[in-house]
């Protein structure tokens, strides 16, 4: 018997961020899903070239995300190359931490430039180029810091808190065809958790961190899904959430 085909099968989707950490596992498995994946970068080329030839990605895609000017290429150059797009996560974020008495302007704006002022305008062009093909599907990478206070990144919930309501109002705007939702993922380590990252762990309902695989799941899920799933701020954190 014939195996149902993937709602992700032969879609164009742009991660962004995608080199590395959890964006490179977004784009690995949405490529094993069907999608033809699209590899953004920033500095990272030889991390996103490893990326892109074991997704088979349909091409990479450089831009300084701090840029409007260079958002606005990259999806030129997109709708230039493939006439289309499908899918689009945004993924690439910043992290840093201080006491928010020692936050200096050019480190509120570090974070923010890309948390969440490039996450609108990735979404603005990219909803742009799907309106004209058909409409799509957006999902925004925010994090459990914009869903819980953390005392030392005030800054940094404070960006993230911004992409979950930026979500639910580009949701409202944008629908019927595009749908935009969100994921917040708890503790994914990417090599030795500090002290703090490991009493979140133990404070983790699952009682352990979570995996990159587990965040793509739950974008493949927002991406293949209706249009009558919009607007929803899926946290994928083992239950860190509800404490």
């Amino acid at each position: 018997m014939n195996q149902p085909s993937s709602p992700l099968s032969g879609k164009l989707v742009l991660v962004t961020g995608a080199a590395k950490r959890v964006g490179r596992g977004i784009a690995l498995h949405l490529s094993s899903a069907g999608a033809r994946v699209l590899i953004h970068y920033g500095s990272s080329e030889a991390e996103a070239r490893r990326t892109a030839e074991e997704c088979g990605a349909a091409g990479m895609y450089r831009a300084n995300l701090e840029s409007v000017a260079e958002i606005t290429q990259m999806f030129a150059a997109i709708e230039r190359d493939h006439g289309r797009l499908d899918g689009l996560v945004n993924n690439a974020a910043r992290f840093t931490r201080f006491h928010p008495f020692d936050i200096t302007e050019a480190d509120w704006d570090f974070i923010h430039a890309v948390n969440l002022k490039s996450v609108f305008f990735c979404c603005q062009q990219g909803g742009k180029l799907m309106r004209k093909h058909g409409g799509g599907r957006i999902v925004n990478i925010s994090s459990l810091g914009g869903l819980r206070p953390w005392a030392e990144h005030a800054h940094y919930c404070a960006s993230k808190a911004g992409v979950i309501m930026l979500t639910k109002a580009l949701a409202k705007a944008l629908a019927p065809g595009i749908t935009v939702n969100s994921v917040a993922p708890g503790v994914i380590p990417f090599g030795a958790l500090d002290e703090r990252a490991e009493a979140m762990v133990r404070a983790t309902p699952a009682q352990r961190a979570g995996t990159a695989e587990e965040i793509a799941e739950a974008v493949a899920y927002f991406l293949g899904a209706s249009n009558f799933v919009t607007g929803q701020i899926m946290a994928v954190d083992g239950g860190l959430s509800l404490r």
